[in-house]
């Protein structure tokens, strides 16, 4: 009797134990996101505020997010944050969970203007958390800004050796559809052959195609015009008085980071809460203001400090955009075609 009672005993030790182990793994919340784009402050709040630890991992570019959700479904991510042609391409093969927006009351911050994007309609399936334009950075002792209005004019002979262009096919080539009068999301393969065309003929000013890290050749003076995200260029314009960023008549490239979660997100009530948390405008303020991006968050703005809340690179009037477009997800063909010519550009 005394040795059932002490099984009994240690029996309960042992589930209490491994109830508390099960809760200890359960009361967490897996981050997937850009690197360099979130405050460590942030995640702190939300784990002292909460009592859930976040994991925070990090991708450099869509593709590598896409292909590693992909691979395996069951990755343990509870919450993503892909670009709008990626979220295009990921909600139509059934990778993103749909939303519940009862469980994300912190949406009614978001600015209207960025919702009910065709990459998502209504979105049932993302939430914005950054966003920003790609235009033309200029260093203003070299160029006035009165002389450059529109992306074709990267084409003047007088920039020769001169234009840095992002090291991105996509974005690269949605210039010279702006250029050309097409869609930036264009599938039709002349359309695409002659963007190469149109690309290499810029070929004799382009200095170089440049990725991460560019904003500190602009900082240094050793570039003076190029393509750059808003985001980027705000940092430039932070460290180096002399830049000037543009928005382009022919039309900006307007792009969105946003929160999602995965299919089979494994803790999908910490998800929520994470994104809810997000939404808040005094974290979506902290979140801006420490990484130099836009805010899709109306209060947060609001909230702002004047110099900030007027800075036109991160908080665009409307007339900025008036010609905007988003990248949306394109046929397999058309990729194929766009890093083609992509290859042959980079080759000269």
């Amino acid at each position: 009797m005394v040795f059932r009672e002490e099984m009994k005993k240690y029996l309960m030790i042992y589930l209490l134990c491994l109830s508390l182990t099960t809760f200890a793994k359960s009361n967490v919340v897996n981050v997937y996101n850009w690197s360099g784009y979130i405050s460590p402050q942030v995640l702190t709040l939300f784990e002292k505020e909460t009592g859930i630890q976040v994991n925070y991992s990090t991708f450099d570019e869509n593709e590598t997010l896409y292909t590693k959700l992909k691979a395996d479904p069951y990755s343990n991510y509870d919450v993503v944050v892909p670009s709008c042609d990626t979220v295009d391409r990921m909600r139509k093969e059934g990778m993103l969970h749909q939303l519940d927006k009862s469980q994300l009351p912190n949406i009614k911050n978001i600015n209207p203007a960025l919702l009910n994007r065709p990459f998502d309609p209504h979105n049932q399936y993302s939430i914005p958390y950054l966003w920003g334009t790609t235009g033309i950075l200029i260093n203003t002792k070299y160029y006035s800004p009165k002389s450059i209005h529109y992306w074709s004019d990267l084409w003047n002979p007088r920039f020769k050796n001169q234009v840095s262009m992002m090291n991105d096919p996509r974005d690269v080539f949605a210039v010279a559809f702006i250029v050309l009068g097409y869609s930036i999301n264009e599938e039709n393969p002349e359309h695409i052959k002659a963007a190469y065309l149109k690309l290499r003929a810029l070929l004799p000013n382009i200095q170089s195609f440049t990725g991460d890290g560019s904003q500190q050749m602009f900082i240094n003076e050793d570039s003076h015009i190029g393509m750059m995200e808003s985001g980027d260029a705000n940092e430039v314009m932070r460290e180096n008085q002399n830049f000037h960023y543009i928005y382009p008549k022919d039309g900006v490239i307007i792009w969105m980071d946003n929160m999602a979660i995965p299919a089979h997100a494994p803790h999908l009530e910490n998800a929520y809460r994470f994104m809810n948390f997000i939404l808040r405008p005094e974290i979506a303020k902290m979140i801006s203001l420490s990484v130099g991006f836009s805010t899709p968050n109306l209060k947060a703005i609001a909230s702002m400090d004047k110099n900030d809340r007027n800075n036109r690179v991160i908080n665009p009037e409307p007339e900025d955009l008036k010609k905007g477009q988003i990248e949306l997800d394109i046929t397999k063909a058309a990729e194929k075609a766009y890093y083609k010519y992509w290859e042959l550009l980079k080759l000269g």
